[in-house]
Formats: structure tokens, sequence, C-alpha cells
């Protein structure tokens, strides 16, 4: 894909969660060809080096920090460091999931915890760690991640389905106690995305041909498609966009 040039963009320094693989590394590579400093968090330790070592002829190259965002002692420590080391934190995109499958009679209190600390629980604490810096700068940017999963009920993801439309609620909220201080806050609501994790572990050829069917546009949505999304709420052009949820999911209207 070759994307709009955002001049905003460009040294803005940009943090995001789950950037090792899938829709998180098409983000990576994309603020990075907008010229922006970029950190990632991941726990996919090799396909983030592999990432940033791909790009390591940008004129930023991505810095890739290791970490385990359920872990929200370790986690501020990977922003203390950032901003230390390179300043305030001006786009932060809460990328970071697991939509592992799950039946409910298997769902122990210690499962729940996990999948709402896997899925939610962090892109609180993110926009809470960088909120400060970007009042301080007199505005930024934070993009959510919701889910098309349970605007169509899909089945067997209750506990990601729960979290995802408790994101949306979150953004609502966080627009409006910080907008106050020039901090943006949205939500990207992404359909079925063809990441390899997706094709790897629940995407059929039936399946395939399913989504398509159901879909207004009948062309699978790639990562790419996200980044594109997020490039723009991020940039000055959607510097009036804020507590709404924007969709990039074909028109898929059925399960």
């Amino acid at each position: 894909m070759v994307y709009a040039t955002y001049p905003s963009l460009a040294e803005k320094r940009v943090l995001i969660t789950g950037g090792g693989t899938g829709i998180g590394a098409a983000i990576v590579d994309a603020f990075v060809k907008q010229g922006a400093q970029v950190y990632f968090i991941d726990i996919a330790l090799d396909a983030s080096r592999e990432l940033a070592d791909s790009l390591k002829d940008a004129r930023y190259p991505p810095l890739f920090y290791p970490c385990d965002l359920t872990d929200l002692d370790a986690l501020a420590q990977v922003f203390a460091e950032i901003e230390r080391d390179h300043g305030a934190v001006e786009v932060m995109i809460n990328n970071a999931a697991n939509d592992n499958r799950h039946v409910i009679q298997d769902v122990t209190p210690e499962y729940w915890d996990n999948s709402l600390a896997v899925n939610l629980r962090h892109q609180f604490f993110c926009a809470q760690a960088v909120a400060p810096g970007m009042k301080a700068a007199g505005g930024g940017v934070i993009l959510n991640f919701g889910s098309i999963s349970w605007h169509l009920a899909l089945g067997n993801l209750t506990l990601y389905m729960t979290a995802k439309a408790a994101i949306e609620g979150m953004t609502r909220g966080l627009a409006r106690d910080l907008g106050g201080d020039g901090i943006r806050v949205n939500c990207v609501i992404p359909g079925s995305v063809r990441t390899p994790r997706q094709m790897a572990l629940w995407h059929t050829p039936q399946g395939e041909q399913d989504i398509l069917n159901a879909q207004c546009l009948p062309q699978r949505v790639e990562p790419e498609d996200i980044a594109a999304m997020a490039l723009f709420l991020a940039s000055d052009n959607a510097g009036r966009c804020s507590g709404r949820d924007y969709f990039v999911d074909a028109g898929w209207y059925g399960a």
C-alpha cells in the first residue's frame, strides 16, 4: 500500500503496543515511513527484532522494548525509560490484544483476570501514563483498538468481546476527561483482518468465503488498511476527531 503523507507526523514520538506482528507491525512500518520516531512494545522477541532490523535504514529506526503488558510495574518502567531518553510520547496506539477462543464453562477466575489484563487493562494504564506529557505539550493523540467481534456477537469469544466493548466506553470517557487538555482519543475497530495469526489459527477457505459474503466490499481487510486509518487519526488532519469509533471492516454486517 502507498500511504498518504502526513507532514504533521514527521518526528512525532509514537508508542505502539503489540507492534511486533500482525496489525501492530504494519502500524510500526507505516509510522516509521512517515518519519516518526517510533517505539514499540511486544513479547514476541524474534519477530519484533526482525521488524526493527528491517527498518534500520529509516531516518528514525524504530526502537523495540520487550515488555509483558500484563505486568504494570514493568510497563511503567518502559514508559519512564522512553520519556527519560527520548521525551514525552505524543501519539499512543493501544493495539495489543489476544483473541484466544474459549468455551464459557471452561473459564476460571484466573482466566477471566488474565483475559481482561491482556485485552483491556493495559489500554487504560498506557493512556494514564502518557496523559501528563501530552497535557504539558498542549495536546496529543491516543488511539485505542476495539473489535468488530462484539458488534457481530461471534462465538467462543465472550471475554474478548467483553473487553473490546469496554474499550469503546473507555474511549469516550478518556476523550471527555482529556479533551480539555487538547488530547484526542479515538477507537479504531478492525474487521476481520488477514494477519498471519488469523490465517494460521482460525480461517479456513470456507470461512474466508463466508466473511467476503458478509461484507459490503468483497475484499479482505489487510493490516495496512488498519495502519492507514491510524495514520489519519494521529495526524493533524483529524484535529476535530475525538471520542468516536472508526470502523475498518469492509462493511461487515453478518457472521
